[in-house]
């Protein structure tokens, strides 16, 4: 036990903490990531590396800090790693800024490399605020997937998958970023709303009548391989099969029915494509129609657009337009809405090039029964999973056109073209690098290779954290995978974290990836809008850490709402959060001047009803918060521990038992000193997760405590009573209202009553209360009595309103008055409660007066006249003597 600083001083305190707990390794795993009895593993989200951690991170990381700590109090044996998902194209962007160069400029392993330095000093600036708010990860757990450790097993989990036939090489369209030169799957492919033409154009009848057709990408006109109407539609009744001439190109088309044509749509007829749109591909795969590419990698026209070859597609656009409306093609224009998918990275409309790519398959039923087998919190962000899962159309494109990310671990036989792919043993492995250990091709014999330049997907990176937490492939096999305990992570990544997830790790395993999935919604700005630089509302943690503390702030996203919600950042909760820590902080500083080394195993004190109130009000809080933690609502144990801490021990408790801590018998002193500490113990401990630097701190100054609270036990104190918490309650509002009561009349909370009485309401199952807690508080004997209050309220003085006299009654307004301070109340209250008017005699004058220009004055009288204040309480009745 050690004496307890005057001032809360978080500055000071909470790095000093954050290093002993560096120093000291507190937060070390020890035991066996796989065992679902003794192991609570955190699938903590690796994030992106940009340097910052925004406040949507620390809300993130928040929820997943607070239970790791909960856990930890209950025993757990706590996994809480940190990786860094460090591959992907922001970086190389970054690097080619930053060094002036292009990635092609230099060798490849240059470029690499120059992507990981890059990459590192990102992660420490992250790393440091992650210290600063007081995160709780296990430091050494931490991976990086840029590191070959780690990319090596994204490669055997590939060749895993590869042996089960559920990754392969095709050409198929995809969709593709024009502007980062790659391939990019569906859940990169991000919505925007923007405003289109629509081109009325001609297309001439070749034996046939001619036919309008509608559509907003005349720059793929080269491209265009059929005209389809729906069969319904009677304008093209009979003109299936119908051949036209393509303007400006010359090459004919044919005319063909489906179903999935919007009749409403512009003319009707719609030209397909190869490839304008998912429709596209799928009208083409259906009716197994031509394929005419005219579009680039870096999104210009080819040699097979003719005379628009070279230029940019936007160009090409308003070139064929022009020349369609010159040689009379172009009917007529008119502007329209349009959502276009685009490249989430860099907001460019993708295109849908036909190349060769590496595939992951998906499963999209057993993707879904996994899902079902995972406790989603909220249960509602499920069903965003099943929806996005449901649209899904494609296979997975893994393969991406880049640098920077793990390697493919595959070579082309230069002879015959057959793909050979790694063995697990061959991993980690750059095949750019080094040949394949096969030697010889399997399928001709030929000894010459090339290794696959492209890289995969970043998320087959991350898709594989459960399985890199749990030891594999070192410690377990697949097949003794067991799902880890939580993946936490916001509701943006669901369609890509979570799905790719549910798919990689469950096809490799057989298995759900974790237990339980904690969903965080986004921090809105203190003005409630997103928050952006252009608005001026970014809010930075570590700006809240400097203006108050991390311990604060910790609160104030903790309390902003429930896990899934979107969180509103304001500043007052900060301000809050820390006016209550420097209260907790005083009332300990309180506290600590009446322990000693042996308050903890003071034994069988004799507490008073004060004592048994907040011991099983403590024991009820105690279990309510573990029971909303247990379920992860953080915001609700939050708040009912800030209330118990604030209201009942700080205002209510310790205003009780001052009169024993002070002025005691030795016995009276104990039993207050011990129910103090046991309930100090625990408040603490409940608020360890959330606000750790100063719990820890609390923990230190508190006798018969050793090391961090964070090594500490849940509070196991086990003193509910009902009836104890009932009467404690009689005895904590009574002592509040008379506090109120006393406030409110000018009187020193530390002056004397004559006497205090407490009436109970018929039927209060409150008996045998204790009143001398409340006696030394108040400075009045309390007494119980039985049945209703016998008071009187009685007429004392008489006011009349000067604003409405004067004006009536000008030069006898003063008469009037004095009348009135003469006037016997009681006959007053009586004209009053009889009709609307006073009736009053003066100097020989009859004077009438409106009844509200008149008020009385009322007080209380006892059954002997004594003066009395009644106090309405929730158990009856407070009648106060002064």
């Amino acid at each position: 036990m050690t004496q307890v600083p005057d001032d809360y001083d978080p500055a000071e305190l909470e790095p000093r903490l954050q290093q002993r707990w560096l120093d000291d390794e507190t937060y070390r795993f020890d035991g066996d990531a796989n065992d679902p009895d003794t192991a609570y593993v955190v699938d903590t989200p690796p994030p992106y590396p940009t340097g910052e951690l925004h406040i949507g991170h620390a809300l993130n990381w928040s929820y997943m800090d607070f239970a790791a700590r909960f856990h930890r109090l209950q025993g757990d044996d706590v996994l809480f790693p940190q990786g860094w998902d460090c591959h992907g194209l922001p970086t190389e962007v970054k690097v080619e800024e930053n060094e002036g160069i292009q990635r092609t400029d230099v060798p490849r392993d240059e470029f690499r490399e120059m992507c990981v330095e890059h990459t590192r000093h990102q992660i420490d600036s992250m790393k440091e605020t992650m210290r600063e708010l007081g995160f709780s990860q296990d430091w050494n757990a931490e991976f990086r997937t840029m590191d070959p450790e780690y990319w090596g097993k994204t490669q055997q989990s590939f060749v895993e998958m590869a042996d089960d036939d559920l990754v392969y090489r095709d050409e198929h369209p995809v969709n593709w970023c024009p502007r980062c030169g790659t391939a990019i799957a569906d859940a990169e492919v991000e919505p925007i709303d923007r405003e289109g033409t629509l081109h009325y154009v001609t297309f001439p009848g070749a034996g046939n009548d001619d036919v309008e057709i509608a559509t907003t990408r005349p720059e793929l006109l080269a491209a265009c391989v059929a005209i389809a109407v729906h069969p319904d539609d009677e304008r093209y009744d009979g003109r299936e099969d119908d051949t036209f001439e393509v303007p400006l190109f010359g090459h004919e088309v044919e005319l063909i029915e489906d179903e999935d044509v919007d009749q409403e749509f512009g003319s009707g007829a719609v030209m397909i494509c190869t490839f304008g749109d998912k429709q596209d591909v799928t009208w083409w795969a259906e009716h197994d129609l031509d394929l005419r590419a005219v579009f680039t990698e870096d999104g210009h026209l080819n040699e097979d657009a003719g005379d628009y070859a070279g230029l940019t597609i936007d160009e090409a656009k308003e070139a064929v337009a022009d020349d369609l409306d010159d040689e009379g093609y172009l009917n007529d224009t008119e502007p329209t809405e349009q959502s276009v998918g685009a490249c989430w990275r860099c907001d460019t409309p993708i295109e849908i090039l036909s190349k060769e790519q590496w595939f992951v398959e998906v499963d999209k039923e057993a993707i879904l029964e996994r899902a079902d087998e995972v406790e989603w919190i909220p249960e509602h962000m499920q069903q965003r999973l099943v929806e996005w899962t449901e649209g899904m159309d494609w296979d997975w494109v893994i393969s991406r056109q880049r640098v920077f990310a793990t390697p493919i671990p595959a070579w082309e036989c230069n002879d015959c073209g057959h793909w050979h792919i790694a063995t697990d043993d061959e991993t980690p492995v750059d095949p750019t690098e080094e040949p394949p250990a096969v030697g010889s091709c399997p399928e001709c014999g030929g000894e010459s290779w090339t290794g696959e330049t492209d890289v995969m997907d970043t998320w087959m990176d991350s898709s594989i954290t459960p399985l890199h937490l749990s030891g594999w492939p070192l410690d377990i096999d697949l097949a003794e995978f067991e799902p880890v305990s939580l993946r936490p992570q916001g509701h943006d990544i669901i369609r890509t974290w979570a799905f790719y997830t549910l798919l990689r790790t469950g096809e490799l395993t057989g298995e759900k990836p974790w237990e339980n999935v904690l969903v965080n919604g986004m921090v809105f700005g203190p003005d409630g809008n997103k928050m952006s630089k252009s608005r001026g509302n970014t809010v930075s943690p570590e700006e809240a850490v400097e203006e108050y503390s991390a311990d604060a702030a910790r609160q104030a996203l903790a309390l902003g709402g429930q896990p899934g919600s979107d969180v509103q950042f304001q500043w007052k909760e900060v301000k809050s959060a820390s006016r209550f820590l420097t209260k907790l902080w005083n009332i300990v500083k309180f506290a600590s001047g009446h322990f000693d080394e042996d308050t903890p195993d003071i034994a069988d004190p004799a507490y008073r009803d004060a004592d048994d109130w907040i011991r099983a009000k403590a024991t009820r809080v105690a279990s309510d918060v573990e029971a909303e933690m247990e379920a992860y609502r953080f915001d609700a144990a939050l708040r009912e521990l800030r209330e118990f801490a604030w209201n009942d021990l700080a205002d209510d408790y310790v205003e009780l038992a001052k009169g024993r801590l002070y002025n005691g018998r030795p016995g009276e002193r104990d039993a207050a000193r011990k129910a103090l500490y046991d309930v100090v113990s625990v408040v603490t401990r409940l608020l360890a997760p959330f606000s750790p630097h100063l719990a820890d701190e609390i923990w230190t100054h508190l006798p018969g405590t050793e090391g961090s609270v964070h090594t500490a036990d849940w509070p196991a104190l086990d003193a509910y009573d009902e009836d104890a918490e009932a009467r404690g309650e009689v005895i904590a509002e009574a002592t509040r209202e008379i506090r109120a009561w006393k406030s409110a009349n000018g009187y020193p909370l530390n002056a004397d009553l004559d006497d205090v009485e407490l009436y109970f309401d018929p039927g209060a199952a409150v008996e045998n209360v204790d009143t001398y807690d409340l006696s030394e508080t108040v400075n009045a004997p309390v007494r119980v009595r039985t049945g209703r209050p016998n008071v009187e309220l009685v007429p004392i003085d008489v006011d009349g309103d000067d604003a409405e006299i004067g004006p009536e009654f000008r030069g006898d307004a003063g008469i009037v008055l004095q009348a009135l301070s003469e006037a016997d109340p009681a006959v007053i209250q009586a004209q009053k409660n009889s009709g609307d008017t006073i009736t009053l005699e003066a100097d020989g004058e009859e004077y009438e007066l409106d009844a509200e220009w008149v008020t009385v004055e009322e007080e209380y009288r006892a059954e002997g006249g004594e003066e009395v204040a009644v106090v309405e309480t929730e158990f009856g009745t407070v009648l106060v003597y002064p």
